[in-house]
């Protein structure tokens, strides 16, 4: 009698268990620290090399990612110390919003250039991804490696895990049969790595689109950019037209 009470408290534990680690997850928030190196943002002009001597080579900023039912939105949080950075360099990135609805295939993004606020409204952009057999552990999770490209040329490199059951991942990047957890993008210099997933810390009221009075496309925000930049850059120094590269994948991402 004993042994057949030991035979199914230990089946049921393994079934536990094992339900347990097959659980899939589908409302949480999760906190992103990004890492942007700076200094190999910027040009080699004089100024550009002053300003390097006095700043840090990395600025950290945390994010935080809400979903619930298919919807997320990703903001701003904090900065990991926002007093060793121009101001100019902050504003941008508190700013910013992005809303996605996963059901519908439809995104609501806010961006912010020198104080002035884009609106984009459209269907959320599809990604190429090809899958590869490397694998990594991010904040508990066990992921897999992906690498897609946005914007006809620029390369993106994605850890996803299948466990969290939305498509998403950070800023407008996303489309893989799971969640972002880990992204590089070599040519904005900057890294995206999930550092805590909260099961409990989700407010799901603040999942909204932001509203605004006019919107853009994603293609009329490109076009708005492109003639723009005519004011913001000159065409014939090096510095400028970094910058604006720079500027123009970041304000699409």
């Amino acid at each position: 009698m004993k042994t057949k009470i030991f035979i199914a408290a230990v089946g049921l534990f393994f079934t536990t268990a094992l339900t347990a680690q097959t659980q899939f997850i589908n409302k949480a928030s999760i906190e992103y620290e990004v890492k942007t190196n700076i200094k190999k943002t910027m040009g080699t002009g004089m100024w550009e090399e002053m300003m390097k001597d006095v700043m840090p080579d990395f600025k950290v900023s945390f994010y935080k990612y809400s979903f619930a039912n298919d919807k997320s939105i990703y903001k701003f949080d904090h900065w990991e110390n926002k007093a060793k950075f121009p101001e100019y360099m902050r504003r941008n990135e508190e700013d910013n919003v992005w809303y996605f609805d996963h059901t519908t295939g439809k995104m609501n993004m806010q961006k912010g250039i020198w104080g002035t606020y884009f609106n984009i409204e459209d269907s959320i952009i599809p990604i190429e991804w090809k899958l590869e057999n490397e694998n990594r552990v991010i904040a508990g999770f066990n992921c897999r490696k992906a690498v897609g490209k946005i914007m006809d040329s620029v390369y993106v490199f994605a850890f996803y895990t299948d466990e969290i059951m939305i498509p998403g991942g950070p800023c407008s990047v996303s489309g893989l049969p799971g969640m972002i957890l880990g992204l590089t993008i070599p040519r904005l210099y900057t890294s995206w790595i999930a550092t805590k997933v909260s099961l409990t810390d989700v407010d799901e009221k603040a999942i909204k689109p932001i509203t605004a009075k006019k919107y853009y496309t994603n293609n009329t925000l490109k076009t708005t950019l492109d003639e723009r930049k005519k004011e913001w850059v000159r065409e014939d120094d090096p510095n400028d037209q970094k910058w604006m590269e720079q500027l123009m994948w970041n304000t699409r991402l």
